[in-house]
């Protein structure tokens, strides 16, 4: 009696202090699962004032992953402003590099021994301000033994430009009763060749060859949704958005949806989304999505992107995915309630992978 009487206590107690938001997010179906993507976060963490904010949704992912049945959260990089820096301009951030990584880490450490997170990197993350050359601080920050829930899905890794292998290019496997088993490859920003045939060998190898593959990389397709065929990045040699279609995604067979970031300006919010269909080698159709937020708010050095975040739910059927946009940020207080999702047909629709 003792013991029942301890876990009713236990459970009252849980749903005394739960908090309940204004605006709260649910699954259409219950025997869906979901994904969280987070767009570009370095906003964000270029000024301390914004910090806090994207804090506010790694920890509203946290609090959510029963709810939600997440997965996994992704993260379609440039988690700072620059990735190399020791006097901030003031105007474009006002952290220094290791204050601006230290605050990307910070936050993702309430995912942290609680589920496996996927980041990939971005222009920004490398070089001194972006991408001057193949530098960066992520594996610092970003390595196996963060997170404990990485032991079990943690797959496979290749070696980064100077031959170390980091979590710059990563596979982490999920199994899941409806849509079978997944793998979440991320790969470095303008993959080298040897990122794309790492890649698509370990994709097309006997073991892999019969899942579901997503790819999550920082620079794919434009705001027109047309993937990116050439940049002004001094990284070389690179790929970019048509190249990796050209030589892995095309041809690979099983990556069904590609995921990224990087496009951004302060034209209208909508100019920032972007989403396309095409088949691959097998006449199958791969989605390819394009989010990022950081300008939302309509300016380059507001609040960071409002803190919207998209929410992938993978209904039973194995082939349905419903695409929502909400902001955590909105959702916690009755003033600002009513404007957590975003509704337009760019920012809320349903993919089907036939």
């Amino acid at each position: 009696m003792k013991n029942i009487f301890l876990l009713v206590l236990f459970f009252s107690a849980s749903v005394l202090f739960a908090q309940k938001q204004p605006a709260m997010a649910e699954l259409t179906d219950q025997n869906s699962f979901s994904m969280v993507v987070f767009p570009d976060p370095q906003s964000y963490n270029k000024f301390d004032v914004n910090q806090p904010l994207f804090e506010l949704m790694t920890a509203w992912a946290a609090n959510n992953i029963d709810r939600l049945k997440v997965k996994t959260v992704l993260c379609t990089g440039d988690l700072v402003e620059q990735n190399e820096i020791r006097i901030p301009d003031g105007r474009n951030g006002n952290q220094t590099s290791e204050e601006q990584w230290q605050a990307a880490s910070r936050s993702f450490q309430r995912l942290d021994n609680k589920i496996s997170y996927v980041v990939c990197t971005g222009n920004h993350d490398y070089g001194y301000e972006k991408a001057e050359n193949r530098m960066t601080n992520f594996p610092r920050y970003f390595y196996p033994e963060r997170n404990s829930a990485w032991r079990k899905s943690l797959v496979a890794v290749a070696n980064d430009s100077n031959g170390v292998p980091t979590l710059e290019n990563a596979a982490y496997e999920f199994e899941t009763e409806t849509w079978g088993k997944l793998l979440v490859v991320s790969i470095e920003f303008a993959p080298r060749d040897e990122a794309l045939d790492w890649v698509l060998k370990l994709v097309q190898s006997d073991k892999y060859k019969d899942y579901t593959v997503i790819l999550l990389t920082h620079s794919y397709i434009n705001k027109n949704a047309k993937r990116i065929e050439k940049e002004g990045y001094k990284v070389s040699p690179a790929n970019y958005g048509q190249a990796i279609w050209d030589k892995l995604v095309y041809p690979s067979g099983n990556i069904r949806m590609v995921v990224c970031g990087h496009i951004c300006s302060i034209e209208p919010y909508e100019k920032n989304v972007s989403f396309s269909t095409d088949k691959n080698s097998a006449g199958k159709t791969v989605a390819q999505m394009m989010f990022n937020a950081q300008t939302a708010d309509g300016s380059w050095h507001g609040n960071g992107g409002d803190g919207w975040l998209r929410i992938l739910e993978f209904l039973p059927d194995g082939k349905t995915i419903k695409v929502k946009t909400f902001s955590p940020l909105l959702a916690i207080s009755p003033l600002t309630a009513d404007k957590a999702w975003r509704t337009e047909s760019y920012d809320q629709f349903d993919i089907i992978l036939d």
